[in-house]
């Protein structure tokens, strides 16, 4: 009887389904019509951490659901608060990580009146979003919450979106009308049919040039063991997508990361692992891929086979990587028990040739000297301070492209960068969010940030955050003064204010622009280097010394032209810029 005659809110009620599904961090802006909600997921249990702006905390929000396989929740307001997630839907949805977006919305009684932020949130954000949708009352909110955690992690993970009238959030209904649901469990996996299975390996056994490709969808399928044994077991070759980098170590005998380019246009069997034929792989098409190559690959989505190449070039696989990599496993035993890739190829002379030539001027480069130093010249002395277990986040233009050659990861999902979306500005939610995990998971664990100072400038509030938090974040800003390329303080005093918006060139930034005092001004610690001793004095007292638990940035000053050693395709195929 007493049910019957209880009351509850629609914020206990959210806040008590959020929990029942396993939610465990939320991050967010609180305001009209959410300020309450947020306390009320605290009272629950839940983390809380507030952001600086919505898109950084939808950013943030998604990375704990790449790391994890379950999502948080990013918390906005209506209106321009939820609009401000988009790019973070967009880029959850297109990576393929579960994430929930919760946002309020103006009052469901005075819809299409002119309410206060009134806009078809729904609307908005259903391209962007695997499942979108608005509770019906208050007694439903744990069906929907449900259906949002299950459609963010099946299949392909995605976005979820739950829209909340505040006069919902605030009103009550009785405890009996609340529609309990059980804790959504984790997907069963998708075995692949065994015909396919086989096919697999025939093409395996017979191809003259493979090349294995590890993808980030391996590593969101906790199939490191499997993939490394696949990669020893038959002495394959491989090199990782940019997020794949740690599912087999960087620093394997077999990775042939280093001849990259060599390696896709000369294969005649490429083996996808969690990996995708997109605009990363160059489509499979030529110029970077021989014409007469062969594809296998293995997705958890079928619409994703054959998306690129044709069903004359490539085998396509469905199924939980884990799974099917067990069933290639076991039917080799069956019909191929000893096989094993030679050693003593051309194609491995062929590759190993490149790998020695290229690494030989990366160091070249990475040695030198001078000041203003060079991408390789801070980037080999971040790696060489690196602790092996480090999460790094890393985006920028050539900070990033350089960095993935250059910086290596030895653990899977300890890679984060622009990703599918090649979305800049994600940096700092991602660190943010890789601490937050870290602390409570892994205490010891390091996350390093290293960015361009193009794509530090999209989130830069969000080191106040760092800093309420204490998140012990080492960020690297390389700062060239500008987008791609930047321009010298000379020159750039040379041109008078009001003449800058006609001549002075639409990718220069402020030149020297002190990002370490933006750190200090917050609390944490911030340093200014020039040379290459600085870089190590101050990288070695952020892991080994008397600033392994503070949040640091350090702006490292790099030539304003500097660039990458010169590449045999450039990005997208395209000539430069």
């Amino acid at each position: 009887m007493a049910d019957d005659v209880e009351m509850v809110d629609g914020n206990t009620v959210l806040s008590e389904a959020l929990k029942a599904q396993g939610i465990k961090y939320v991050f967010g802006i609180v305001g009209y019509p959410v300020a309450e909600l947020g306390t009320v997921m605290q009272a629950t249990g839940i983390k809380y951490f507030g952001m600086r702006n919505e898109q950084a905390a939808c950013y943030a929000a998604s990375v704990i659901g790449y790391l994890t396989g379950r999502p948080a929740v990013c918390l906005v307001v209506s209106g321009p608060g939820m609009l401000h997630t988009i790019g973070g839907l967009a880029n959850a949805t297109l990576n393929c990580w579960p994430v929930i977006v919760i946002g309020g919305a103006s009052d469901a009684d005075k819809d299409g009146l002119g309410s206060f932020q009134e806009w078809p949130q729904v609307e908005s954000a259903r391209l962007y979003t695997k499942y979108t949708a608005r509770p019906s009352s208050i007694g439903q909110i744990p069906a929907f919450v449900e259906r949002a955690v299950r459609m963010s992690i099946s299949g392909r993970p995605g976005a979820s979106y739950i829209d909340l009238p505040g006069d919902m959030l605030i009103g009550s209904a009785k405890l009996s009308s609340v529609r309990n649901i059980g804790r959504c469990p984790d997907p069963d996996p998708i075995y692949a049919h065994l015909p396919k299975v086989r096919e697999v390996i025939d093409l395996l056994t017979s191809a003259k040039r493979p090349l294995v490709i590890v993808g980030k969808g391996a590593a969101y399928a906790n199939a490191s063991d499997e993939v490394c044994k696949f990669i020893d077991k038959y002495a394959l070759p491989f090199l990782p997508s940019p997020m794949g980098k740690g599912v087999v170590p960087d620093d394997h005998k077999l990775c042939v990361s280093a001849a990259r380019s060599k390696a896709l246009l000369n294969a005649d069997l490429i083996v996808l692992l969690g990996a995708r034929l997109n605009w990363i792989m160059h489509f499979g098409q030529p110029p970077r891929f021989n014409t007469s190559a062969k594809f296998i690959q293995i997705d958890i989505c079928p619409e994703e086979l054959y998306n690129s190449v044709g069903s004359d070039r490539i085998l396509g696989v469905q199924g939980h990587l884990k799974v099917v990599m067990e069933q290639i496993e076991s039917q080799m035993l069956t019909m191929h028990r000893s096989w094993r890739y030679p050693s003593n190829t051309e194609w491995w002379m062929m590759l190993s040739e490149k790998v020695e030539s290229n690494k030989a001027l990366n160091l070249k480069l990475a040695k030198d000297q001078s000041v203003p130093m060079n991408y390789y010249t801070v980037l080999h002395r971040i790696q060489s301070a690196l602790p092996k277990d480090a999460i790094i986040v890393s985006e920028g233009s050539n900070t990033m492209d350089i960095g993935r050659t250059v910086l290596e990861n030895y653990l899977p999902k300890h890679r984060l960068d622009a990703g599918t979306f090649g979305t800049m500005g994600v940096g700092l939610g991602f660190a943010i969010a890789a601490a937050v995990l870290a602390r409570d998971l892994w205490p010891e664990k390091r996350v390093v940030c290293i960015e361009g100072d193009s794509a530090f400038g999209f989130s830069g509030m969000e080191l106040e955050t760092v800093c309420r938090y204490h998140l012990p974040i080492v960020f690297i800003v390389v700062n060239n003064n500008g987008i791609t390329m930047g321009v010298n303080d000379d020159l750039y005093q040379t041109i008078p204010v009001e003449e800058r918006p006609t001549k002075l060139l639409p990718f220069v930034l402020t030149p020297n622009a002190r990002y370490d005092q933006m750190m200090e001004a917050f609390g944490g610690k911030g340093f200014f280097v020039r040379t290459p001793a600085a870089l190590e004095d101050v990288l070695a007292r952020c892991f080994h010394g008397d600033m392994k638990n503070e949040p640091v940035l350090i702006n490292a000053m790099i030539d304003p032209f500097a660039d990458k050693k010169p590449q045999d395709f450039q990005w997208l195929d395209r000539s430069k810029l």
